[in-house]
């Protein structure tokens, strides 16, 4: 091999305004070879090439692996120059630069880019040994067949933010906006750089014009070539969608594609992914029964082509897809598939979400998933009705603590209501329940009552006095008599709302049940707390036997009849509370709000029994945790809050 140092294969020229990644692997690389697996767009071709370009090696080789007679190709071309001479057979050629590359002891760098099928390149890998580098690029993330011991794989990501500003700076300058650009693009190498010749190739388009026009408009608008118009972002990722799909199992990974193309890119629990809903759309589309592995194996297949990530976490796996890959497959979707496939998607995340919310990160995903999917799906979830999970969503919003944050759920989403299904559709009766029961909540008893008695008239009008929901107003209207100090009216509401109530529903009926713990409480309210012990006991004995003794309301009651028992001089209260938080801990999980009240009860029977300091401390811990969990202006980190400076003082930590 004369003329060195040598070079073969067309190297890619390095873009304008580059940003070098930092890739240790391929930095320290001396011998042996470095894999790049990434998504398409992320820049592992432009990474390669700026890597070979400051290569000091006497051969550089450059071949493109796109399928397997191309890599031979390119090997044989190797093969002639390093030998000095060319045979016609192909496969013959590549075998000669392989051995060439195990016996020399030049330095030398061979580039695979874009390798598409890791079973493309078998027998083909060179063998490094002290002097030769190998770098592939590739798609592909499958460990087991592109890591060796002496090959190592790597995941190349999306730029950094720094990267995404100091890239457009380059290329667009200092454009007012460009921040939000990169943000919308979700940092994607390829995709900036296609809407930089967007606004560079249109005159008078600005970043802030550009993000404007974003929404509602196709990619092949948004991201043209050089041409005018490839869709060269869409058709980078279908081209990995296409091979995906033709993974095991045929057929399923552009229907996962399509589901995950609804919900939120940042991460979508995987029992979502592998809910019945989901098994039944799959099933549909491929003609045969899909069961959780092959829905598994469609993400494996996704996720092999590096489509989706799926990482474990605390709460369990997460899925995680580019927003812009989404995009491609939403605009790929049949129109007449949308309405379905987003009622499918509600029903999914709705069948995953847990009676119980024991972990708030959980929790908190979900209600994402459930926002991004409202935003994409629009009125399709409200074709029949508003769809539960919509509600559930909100409540899961209320229940975590963000009482406010609830309130103005339930007020958009009763703005949603009337828009699609008209002021007195019971749905959107409902949303103004909800909406009147988190105002009490976060404290607002002037709007709470006017919710809750203006929807109690437009119940009655409509639905009738024997209608669920209308007893359920007559309910609430009695808690509003309470808080207004009218104890007397409010016992009276609670006792003709519990005959009605098992008139119409039944002894059993969890809404009968409910009466007879307001019943309960209004009792012990004016001053019957013997009363109030012995109707819980009962309601205790029967919620035990009909939900079970670890259901949230059977719970409740032991909380509320281990109270009452304490307000009427009853012994070993401080114990019932201990018990009830050993299961509330381990039926509703440390931050859930009620089991924080029972901490809170069981402090203070800690202090009324002669352990002030203990007390103090006690509460201290908790509002520790309410603020975690709650937050600062929740009614009862500030109820916890003043409870601690009254232990604080009984104490004698005056101080403090």
């Amino acid at each position: 091999m004369s003329g060195l140092p040598f070079r073969s294969g067309a190297v890619p020229a390095v873009v304008d305004g580059f940003q070098p990644r930092l890739v240790p692997e391929l930095e320290s690389l001396v011998s042996g070879g470095v894999v790049l697996s990434g998504l398409g767009g992320v820049g592992k071709t432009q990474t390669a090439a700026e890597y070979a370009g400051r290569a000091s090696v006497d051969l550089l080789g450059w071949v493109t692996a796109a399928s397997r007679s191309s890599l031979v190709s390119g090997l044989a071309e190797l093969g002639a120059v390093v030998t000095g001479s060319v045979v016609e057979d192909a496969e013959r050629g590549a075998r000669r630069f392989l051995d060439w590359c195990a016996s020399t002891d030049r330095p030398w760098l061979v580039v695979f880019d874009d390798l598409a099928d890791p079973a493309d390149v078998k027998d083909l890998w060179p063998t490094t040994g002290s002097t030769g580098r190998l770098v592939v690029t590739t798609r592909r993330n499958e460990r087991w067949a592109l890591q060796t011991a002496t090959r190592r794989l790597v995941s190349l990501d999306v730029f950094t933010e720094a990267q995404s500003a100091a890239y457009l700076r380059g290329v667009l300058g200092d454009a007012p906006g460009a921040d939000d650009l990169a943000v919308l693009l979700g940092q994607l190498p390829l995709a900036l750089s296609q809407a930089a010749a967007y606004l560079e190739m249109t005159p008078g388009t600005t970043c802030g014009t550009y993000i404007a026009k974003w929404r509602g408009t196709p990619l092949r608008e948004m991201f043209p070539d050089e041409d005018g118009g490839s869709e060269t972002v869409a058709k980078t990722w279908a081209i990995s969608i296409d091979a995906a799909d033709n993974l095991a199992p045929a057929g399923l990974a552009r229907p996962m594609l399509s589901v995950m193309s609804m919900l939120d890119p940042n991460g979508i629990p995987l029992p979502v992914l592998t809910a019945e809903p989901i098994l039944t759309y799959l099933s549909t589309g491929s003609g045969e029964t899909v069961g959780v592995d092959e829905a598994a194996r469609a993400l494996g297949a996704l996720r092999r082509l590096n489509l989706i990530t799926v990482d474990t976490e605390p709460s369990g796996p997460i899925a995680r897809v580019h927003a812009l890959v989404q995009q491609v497959s939403r605009e790929r979707l049949p129109a007449e598939r949308w309405a379905l496939l987003t009622r499918l998607v509600a029903d999914a995340v709705l069948a995953s979400w847990p009676d119980v919310e024991r972990d708030t990160e959980h929790a908190a995903m979900l209600r994402a998933n459930t926002v991004v999917l409202a935003e994409f799906g629009g009125g399709h979830l409200w074709q029949s009705g508003c769809h539960e999970l919509l509600l559930r969503a909100g409540r899961s919003l209320g229940e975590a603590g963000q009482v406010r944050a609830g309130v103005s759920y339930f007020q958009s989403l009763r703005a949603a209501a009337e828009q699609h299904l008209g002021p007195d559709h019971p749905d959107t009766f409902r949303t103004r329940n909800s909406t009147g029961y988190w105002q009490r909540q976060a404290g607002d008893l002037a709007g709470s009552y006017d919710t809750v008695v203006r929807l109690y008239a437009d119940r009655l009008r409509v639905l009738g006095p024997d209608h669920p929901d209308t007893l359920t107003s007559r309910s609430n209207l009695a808690r509003q008599l309470d808080k207004a100090g009218k104890l007397a009216e409010a016992a009276e509401a609670f006792t003709d709302l519990l005959a009605d109530r098992i008139r119409i529903l039944g002894p059993d009926h969890p809404d009968t049940f409910t009466s007879r713990s307001n019943l309960a409480r209004q009792l012990g309210r004016t001053g019957d707390a013997a009363g109030a012990v012995h109707a819980l006991a009962s309601l205790l004995d029967d919620r035990t036997r009909v939900l079970g003794p670890d259901h949230p309301d059977t719970l409740t009651t032991r909380n509320n009849l281990a109270y009452w028992r304490g307000v009427a001089g009853h012994s070993g209260v401080a114990e019932a509370f201990a018990e009830l938080l050993v299961d509330r801990l381990r039926v509703l999980g440390p931050d859930h709000p009620h089991t924080l009240a029972t901490r809170s009860n069981l402090a203070i029977y800690q202090g009324k029994s002669g352990d002030a300091a203990g007390a103090a401390h006690a509460l201290a811990e908790l509002l520790a945790d309410r603020l975690r969990v709650l937050g600062p202006d929740h009614p009862a980190t500030l109820a916890t809050r003043q409870k601690l400076a009254l232990w604080r003082r009984r104490a004698g930590l005056i101080d403090e």
